[in-house]
């Protein structure tokens, strides 16, 4: 094994695991919460299965490509990959523990191609903005509905909701797949042969099914901070909302985005909404937590662009 295939390898890995640590929670958070009774391991097959065929499924109609052509702008190392491109999931990996929700797709991304920060930070930006406005609508417009949360679900509705918020979750997580894949897959050929799949699928399953023994990490505090999403029927709100918004700009163009600030535009937006329309009293609380989500996810930029840069002045000098 030569030294380029060895980085690569690294560097797959520790994406994998920052970025399922991080990312993921952000489509399965909910999930989590709303199924904290249920055993682990099952949430996880369940997860693992959706998965496996979402990868399989890009590889074959792709040619090789599970990133479903994410990556078409952002070509492999001509020098190979090196030790600056793993300093990036390495530093998102720091970043996770301590519960910082930042853009992998800023972070890891922006090193192997600083020119399309641009793009990729215009089209996050408009995610944002539109979660945002999605939420606060969808919130103000079902306010009856969403009031309904505050009262104990009925039994002989339970299990309707159950069919529902899992078939929700299936949908968010395959579009959220879609999207972030490519943050995983930079690190490896972009026509990808069956062993680099099969180690690529094997690594995934794996660290999901840690993430799910965790509960979730320090991340999943992120959710937990918010008005009742432990409630299933929230939690379906949020996961249609949200596969829908990824499944919109999926079809806008093949530009990777954060989906991370389409998330905390999305908890934004419902946090505002049921603070000024449901009676909260703790405004100045629902504020502060969305301030601090935005600032978080803004200090992550400016990680990612220092890192960016970087790399820029590596490739000029070497």
């Amino acid at each position: 094994m030569g030294l380029n295939e060895a980085l690569m390898i690294v560097g797959f890995t520790l994406a994998a695991y920052s970025v399922v640590s991080n990312d993921s929670i952000q489509t399965l958070g909910t999930f989590l919460s709303a199924n904290a009774n249920r055993r682990w391991w099952v949430l996880w097959i369940f997860a693992s299965s959706i998965l496996v065929a979402v990868l399989l499924y890009g590889w074959v109609v792709n040619a090789g490509d599970p990133s479903y052509g994410r990556l078409a702008k952002f070509p492999e190392p001509v020098n190979g990959i090196s030790w600056l491109h793993i300093a990036a999931p390495l530093t998102l990996l720091i970043l996770t523990r301590l519960g910082i929700p930042v853009s992998t797709t800023f972070l890891v991304l922006s090193v192997f191609a600083p020119g399309n920060i641009e793009s990729m930070l215009f089209k996050s930006l408009l995610g944002y903005l539109v979660a945002f406005v999605v939420a606060i609508l969808l919130y103000v417009g079902l306010r009856k509905f969403v009031a309904s949360f505050l009262n104990p679900l009925e039994p002989s509705a339970s299990s309707r909701w159950v069919v529902i918020q899992w078939a929700a979750t299936a949908f968010l997580w395959s579009q959220w797949l879609i999207q972030d894949l490519a943050n995983i897959f930079v690190f490896l050929p972009r026509e990808l042969s069956f062993n680099w799949l099969i180690f690529g699928t094997v690594t995934l399953v794996v660290m999901q099914g840690y993430t799910f023994y965790q509960k979730g990490g320090a991340i999943q505090e992120i959710v937990r901070s918010k008005q009742g999403v432990a409630d299933i029927r929230a939690a379906s709100l949020i996961d249609i909302a949200y596969g829908l918004i990824l499944f919109f700009f999926k079809e806008l163009n093949d530009m990777p985005m954060s989906t991370t600030w389409v998330f905390l535009g999305l908890l934004a937006g419902r946090e505002l909404a049921m603070t000024l329309h449901l009676g909260s009293e703790d405004r100045q609380r629902a504020r502060g937590l969305i301030v601090s989500d935005a600032s978080k996810a803004g200090f992550g930029l400016v990680v990612s662009v220092a890192l960016a840069f970087a790399g820029i002045y590596f490739i000029d000098t070497t």
